[in-house]
């Protein structure tokens, strides 16, 4: 597989190797399929993440948020609920 830098990814990668972060231009290529499968990894977690709340919301179970005044209100609910966890921890530890 032959692949073409633009003159400002070829600089990039020159740069590179001269300052001894890659050896040669594949590694730039490398590096940018490990970085675009992370990308890819994320993307299908977040996919996953949005089916599983659309099915949760089919269900009854949650709620939706559509105005800001929900927005404030989901805020506050959860920073008591998290303060309140907070404080029976506490509690706990003594």
């Amino acid at each position: 597989m032959e692949v073409q830098f633009t003159p400002d990814q070829q600089a990039l990668v020159n740069d590179a190797i001269a300052g001894g972060r890659l050896h040669r231009p594949e590694e730039a290529v490398q590096q940018a399929l490990l970085l675009w499968e992370e990308r890819e990894r994320r993307r299908l977690e977040i996919v996953a993440a949005v089916e599983l709340s659309k099915a949760s919301l089919a269900r009854g179970e949650g709620r939706t948020v559509t105005t800001r005044e929900e927005s404030d209100q989901l805020v506050r609910d959860i920073t008591r609920r998290g303060m309140a966890r907070l404080a029976a921890e506490q509690n706990l530890r003594g």
